[in-house]
């Protein structure tokens, strides 16, 4: 009896002292996370009221300042408006903004800047325009932001005229776009039918560019953002113009064709039969005199 109270009180002492130590180490977590976020602390940034589209001029009405915790500020944020408009400064996005969003400097133009294509360049990036046509531009499909490959139809000689000589080739992959005609706005989601595009490329491909739109047709091809690789291009002519193998793929080497196995001539020999024989018999004076004469007639 004595021993089964005390196995009731070590089991009711072992329940209380795994209780104890659950609350103690609650309240010690909750110490250090009240702790770590004093250290940590909040600042005032100041964030977009509403959406801005690219070209919204900054101004005091739509912004506010938002409260963010230090380790989580963006580079480039504004702690106050006098720093992000200081006198009378104009300054215009460059980029989208959404409501409550930061703004940061890397959106924004310069002090008393202006919305400019150039200003969203990134560094060694040149911007040139190209013509396109409602199907060259896929149908108004390609915006300000998109990424589209550009591909080339000319003549492979130079000669303009011979139709049936004409090839088209990547001319280049991977490319942003920065805007089309006057627009440069990325939130843009309705597709316009457009006459030019304003392309990022590098120096050596602005060449080409303008180089191509001297001897051949420019297409642009919509491609997805996130794709980052770039595939393996052939020159496709007009002899690829079918639904097959391409143009250049070996073609499968013709084999020999066996000779037939000779069938056994048969020589068809016409079996002449004799002539059939009557006898005749001819009598003269007393004397009979018989012959055998053929009953075939020539």
């Amino acid at each position: 009896m004595v021993q089964g109270r005390s196995l009731i009180v070590l089991a009711f002492a072992i329940v209380f002292g795994l209780a104890a130590t659950f609350i103690a180490n609650t309240y010690i977590s909750g110490v250090e996370h009240r702790a770590s976020a004093a250290r940590v602390g909040f600042v005032n940034v100041i964030a977009a009221r509403v959406p801005m589209d690219f070209g919204t001029e900054i101004t005091p009405d739509n912004v506010r300042m938002i409260s963010l915790p230090t380790n989580v500020i963006p580079q480039g944020a504004f702690n106050s408006l006098l720093q992000l408009l200081p006198g009378s400064t104009r300054r215009v996005a460059l980029r989208p903004i959404s409501a409550n969003e930061p703004i940061l400097s890397s959106k924004i133009s310069g002090q008393g800047g202006r919305a400019s294509i150039s200003a969203v360049l990134r560094p060694d990036m040149r911007a040139t325009a190209v013509r396109v046509s409602d199907v060259a531009g896929v149908g108004g499909f390609v915006l300000p932001g998109d990424t589209v490959d550009v591909l080339i139809t000319r003549e492979p000689n130079g000669a303009p005229g011979q139709s049936h000589d004409q090839i088209t080739d990547v001319l280049l992959q991977g490319v942003r776009v920065l805007a089309t005609d006057q627009n440069a706005n990325q939130s843009a989601n309705q597709p316009t039918v457009v006459k030019t595009a304003t392309l990022e490329v590098t120096q050596l491909d602005a060449q080409k560019l303008a180089l191509a739109q001297q001897v051949g047709t420019l297409s642009l091809v919509l491609r997805n953002v996130a794709e980052k690789t770039e595939d393996q291009v052939k020159t496709v002519n007009i002899a690829d113009l079918r639904d097959g193998v391409a143009h250049g793929a070996p073609t499968p080497v013709a084999q020999p064709a066996r000779p037939r196995p000779s069938r056994p001539t048969v020589h068809v020999h016409h079996a002449v039969s004799a002539p059939a024989l009557q006898t005749i018999q001819i009598v003269r004076g007393v004397a009979p005199t018989s012959y055998e004469v053929s009953s075939h007639v020539e």
